[in-house]
């Protein structure tokens, strides 16, 4: 089980500098995309007890499979830029209870829009070996030009060197925007498609909407930890 508790701020720095160059930024998909998840983390503030869930969906029909939802431990801190010691480690749990892995994992946090391009959708995604895309509410790191206030409109996010690391997207008219940055094995411009495809009538597209949904039900007693998948029918059980 992997264990950051005793990792110090700069050790964990050191190791996302590392790990930032095993990172790949071209699509590793297979041809057709059929099955997503969403990977999401919920806490009690001033509780070292995380609650992680990981939902799958189909793709594109945005239709729950199945979920996995676990209950753990941590001791490191909460600290903008290293969430991924705090929380990849409940999410491997959560990944290795599913019994078919998706074709692609979406995070609530960022990808490569991050001062050392580890967030934890990077993080993540290079521990597990899988394709994956972070999907964060706010951002970290970057800029952005003004985005139209229409749905779907756009905006890319760009670094010092102006070079294109993800993308501001409105997915709901005069709403705020997500930004979408690639983790691993996904391009920057795959990305933003992908995600487009995640939008229904939310702002928060479907795939961490709905992680974020069960791991608070979770938090809050209401589902228990488990790995739960849907019957023909589409009752989970």
């Amino acid at each position: 089980m992997l264990n950051y508790d005793s990792v110090s701020i700069i050790e964990a720095t050191k190791l996302q500098i590392e790990l930032r160059q095993q990172l790949i930024l071209e699509t590793r998909l297979p041809n057709t995309v059929k099955t997503i998840a969403g990977g999401d983390i919920s806490h009690n503030k001033g509780s070292d007890t995380v609650y992680a869930g990981i939902v799958v969906l189909s793709y594109p029909e945005m239709t729950v499979l199945s979920y996995s939802l676990i209950e753990s431990k941590t001791k490191f801190p909460y600290i903008p830029g290293y969430l991924g010691f705090r929380e990849v480690p409940a999410l491997l749990l959560a990944w290795q209870q599913m019994h078919e892995k998706p074709d692609l994992m979406i995070l609530d946090g960022q990808g490569i829009t991050h001062p050392r391009q580890m967030g934890i959708a990077s993080h993540f995604g290079l521990l597990a070996d899988t394709p994956s895309i972070g999907c964060a509410k706010n951002m970290l790191f970057g800029n952005y030009r003004p985005l139209a206030p229409d749905k779907f409109s756009t905006s890319a996010i760009v670094n010092k060197e102006e070079k294109t690391i993800g993308y501001a997207l409105r997915t709901k008219k005069d709403v705020k925007p997500v930004f979408i940055s690639p983790a691993h094995k996904v391009s920057v411009a795959d990305s933003l498609p992908i995600m487009k495809n995640c939008v229904m009538k939310h702002r928060i597209p479907e795939p961490t909407r709905l992680a974020h949904e069960k791991v608070n039900l979770l938090r809050v007693g209401r589902l228990s930890a488990g790995f739960y998948k849907a019957d023909i029918q589409g009752t989970l059980f």
